[in-house]
C-alpha cells in the first residue's frame, strides 16, 4: 500500500505538470466556482459524491484531506457570507513517511500551480511559532506544534506540523486563506500559546 501511495503521488505530479488547470478556485471565489475547480483538478480527483471535501485513505495510517470552507480558518463565524469560500486547506497524516515543510509546499504547488506557489514563496513571514504543547485545535497534549503564517500579494498561508513526543512529524496541514482573516488567525494562535 505504501508503494501504491507513493506511485499515486508520483502520477499526480506528472499529471499535474501536463494538465494543470489555472488556480481559479481560491478563497474569495464562489462556492460553485470552487466546486467546479475541485471537480476538474487532476491532483484532487474527487469522487462523484465529493463537493468541497476530499478524503483519501491510501493505507492504514496514511490520509489526505482537502477542504474548502465558507468559514474563516479559525472556525465557524455566524455572520459570514455562505456563498464565498474563505479558506482552503489540506492535511496529511502519514505514520509511514515523515511529513515535512517541503512536502507541504510541494503539495501546494501541485494543487494550485505555479502562480499561487510563487505567491507563497515570495510572501512575507508574519510570525512563526516553535514547538509548543497541543492546543484546542488538536486537543492532544502529547502533540507539539510548529508553524508559520505568511502574507502574500494574493493570499495568506498557514502551515503547521504536529510532532509526537519522539519528535516524529506525522501530521501536517496547510491553509490558503483570505488576507482579511489574518487578524482572526493571529488572535487564535497567540491566544493558544
Amino acid at each position: 500500500m505504501v508503494a501504491w501511495f507513493s506511485r499515486s503521488v508520483g502520477l499526480g505530479i506528472v499529471t499535474l505538470g501536463l494538465l494543470a488547470p489555472p488556480a481559479i478556485a481560491l478563497p474569495g471565489q464562489s462556492v460553485r466556482v470552487v466546486e467546479t475547480w475541485i471537480r476538474n483538478n487532476p491532483t484532487l480527483r474527487p469522487r462523484p459524491n465529493e463537493r468541497l471535501t476530499i478524503n483519501r485513505v491510501a493505507a492504514p495510517g496514511q490520509r489526505f484531506i482537502f477542504q474548502a470552507s465558507v468559514f474563516p480558518v479559525t472556525g465557524v463565524q455566524p455572520d459570514v457570507n455562505r456563498r464565498t469560500i474563505r479558506t482552503e486547506r489540506f492535511t496529511f497524516v502519514d505514520h509511514a513517511n515523515p511529513i515535512t515543510s517541503d512536502r507541504l509546499e510541494e503539495s501546494l504547488r501541485l494543487i494550485y500551480g505555479p502562480e499561487v506557489f510563487n505567491d507563497y514563496r515570495q510572501a512575507e513571514e508574519l510570525f512563526r511559532y516553535p514547538l509548543r504543547a497541543g492546543t484546542a485545535a488538536t486537543e492532544n497534549p502529547n502533540l507539539r506544534l510548529r508553524g508559520h503564517v505568511r502574507q502574500g500579494e494574493q493570499f495568506a498561508y498557514w502551515q503547521e506540523l504536529a510532532y509526537d513526543q519522539e519528535g516524529n512529524a506525522y501530521l501536517g496541514r496547510m491553509a490558503v486563506l483570505l488576507k482579511a482573516d489574518l487578524p482572526l488567525l493571529q488572535a487564535h494562535l497567540i491566544g493558544d500559546e
